[in-house]
């Protein structure tokens, strides 16, 4: 289909959607792909590619791996869309928590290079943090204000639970002690919510549990070279253009202990005239999360090697 630039966004998925495989088809069709995880292993010191495309599932469900396998897998189909393209520029770009560093590489705010081994960082960090206190859980069917006011009821000083995720309308994903999940979770099932689900997660990602992981991987940001970048990348943290370095150092400075803001996100693209969002990476979590949030829109995903050539 022919894309309009002033109309279409690309956007970059997060911890979640990865599966043992994911990439190898692409890199088996494009030398293009074949390359960037190449690239990726030399840059990584180990193969990255074989744990992607090999597993098993239990290491590359392993944060350390999860999460620089998904950026080599969006990078990689986000060069083989720009052969198709050459010279398409969206009007935006956004990620889903992790997915934003892939759309700081895509957007020049990094090199391939630095937001690799900055992705490894947060990877390492995030896992050192597990620590096994924390936890998270879908909930289906209640509204932000609703949960906000849960959370604040099921927190202690001691141990507290937090909106980490606001996906779209009717799925929240919360996070935090355990203890006070664990209340927080009985208290939306008593509201009516439609579903309550533990995630098997080991950390509790966007929650003030992740301060150690912050610091840890502020220090590798703090080393990280970063410029604005060429194409305005939605942040999670305000669902706002990030348009300068310092913007996006500040967003990802507090990312991990913030909230990712995806609902708003997707709605403030479209208010800015974005009908079309492409999903490059692996699988099409972001597609349906959109079509929750404006069923209007046309989605499109390049993970696969038929549908980046289906999106050209």
């Amino acid at each position: 289909m022919s894309l309009i630039p002033a109309q279409t966004a690309f956007v970059f998925p997060g911890q979640g959607s990865q599966t043992v495989g994911m990439g190898k088809a692409l890199a088996e069709a494009f030398p293009v792909a074949a390359e960037t995880f190449a690239e990726a292993d030399e840059i990584l010191g180990f193969p990255l590619s074989r744990v992607a495309w090999e597993g098993p599932a239990e290491r590359l469900n392993d944060t350390r791996y999860t999460q620089p396998a998904l950026v080599v897998h969006s990078i990689a189909a986000l060069r083989v869309l720009q052969q198709h393209l050459p010279g398409f520029r969206p009007a935006f770009m956004a990620g889903h928590s992790l997915g934003e560093l892939s759309a700081l590489i895509a957007a020049g705010s990094m090199t391939f290079a630095d937001g690799l081994r900055l992705t490894r960082a947060r990877g390492e960090a995030m896992h050192a943090a597990g620590g096994g206190q924390g936890g998270m859980a879908a909930v289906l069917g209640l509204d932000i204000p609703l949960l906000e006011t849960i959370c604040r009821e099921a927190s202690t000083a001691e141990a507290r639970v937090e909106i980490a995720n606001d996906n779209c309308p009717g799925q929240v994903v919360l996070s935090g002690h355990r203890e006070a999940l664990t209340r927080a979770m009985q208290m939306a099932r008593e509201a009516g919510a439609r579903r309550v689900v533990p995630l098997t997660v080991s950390v509790a990602a966007h929650s003030y549990l992740m301060a150690p992981a912050q610091e840890a991987f502020n220090r590798a940001l703090e080393a990280t070279p970063i410029q604005a970048p060429a194409v305005p990348v939605v942040g999670n943290i305000h669902a706002r253009p990030l348009a300068t370095a310092d913007a996006v150092r500040a967003d990802l400075q507090a990312q991990l202990t913030h909230r990712v803001r995806w609902t708003e996100s997707v709605r403030f693209m479209l208010a800015g005239g974005i009908t079309t969002f492409v999903e490059i990476g692996t699988g099409n979590v972001l597609s349906g999360l959109i079509k929750r949030i404006a069923r209007q829109t046309t989605r499109l995903t390049c993970g696969l090697p038929e549908d980046c050539s289906a999106v050209a």
